[in-house]
């Protein structure tokens, strides 16, 4: 499969299952899929928290559906809006697994003591290498055939995980990638005008 192809592939999928026939291979690809992965100054700043079985459930069910619930009551959401969220949750815990990436800030803090005239480039470089990290493992799940959707639950859950899972601090949560069988299929997907995208110069 040519590495166009497999972005190509590579889609938001949100019917999701827990037909996986071979976890440890799926986790073994997430693994290589983030060694290989280029990070300015070969930081390595990414970290990886991997949950499936018991511990998918419990993410979905007993830290994001209580704290987002609090908080669409406290910013005054009508109950009436739970039972769709509810709903939405339920489809993320009905997948075989989710991927909590995290940026680690002390090795950030440090290479910006180290060099100095880089300081302000590094926590970029660190987002940027968070979003390499991300959509490499996604591809490569893709390529085992299973599907997957980002999600952005953070800061929102911040402190419940790292509470749970005994997270070292300098974790910073920045995407869950959501896991699974695929039940159903993307949608057709679109694409605006490459000349509103891109400048060709010679």
């Amino acid at each position: 499969m040519s590495f166009i192809k497999s972005l190509e592939n590579r889609r938001t999928i949100y019917a999701l299952g827990r037909n996986v026939q071979d976890e440890e291979k799926v986790i073994e690809t997430i693994k290589e899929a983030v060694r290989f992965s280029p990070t300015a100054f070969n930081s390595q700043t990414g970290r990886l928290l991997i949950l499936t079985g018991d511990a998918q459930d419990k993410l979905w069910d007993e830290i994001v559906a209580p704290e987002l619930k609090a908080a669409m009551e406290a910013q005054g959401v009508p109950e009436s809006a739970w039972d769709n969220t509810r709903a939405k949750l339920d489809g993320f815990k009905a997948a075989f697994g989710t991927i909590l990436f995290f940026e680690d800030q002390a090795v950030v803090k440090n290479l910006q003591e180290q060099f100095a005239l880089y300081a302000d480039n590094f926590p970029v470089w660190s987002e940027q290498g968070s979003g390499i990290i991300s959509v490499n493992v996604w591809t490569a799940l893709a390529e085992l055939g299973l599907g997957a959707n980002l999600q952005h639950y953070n800061p929102l859950i911040d402190e419940a995980v790292a509470k749970e899972w005994n997270l070292p601090e300098s974790w910073k949560l920045r995407g869950q990638l959501v896991f699974g069988s695929i039940e159903a299929p993307a949608g057709e997907k679109t694409f605006m005008d490459d000349a509103d995208r891109f400048i060709v110069a010679k």
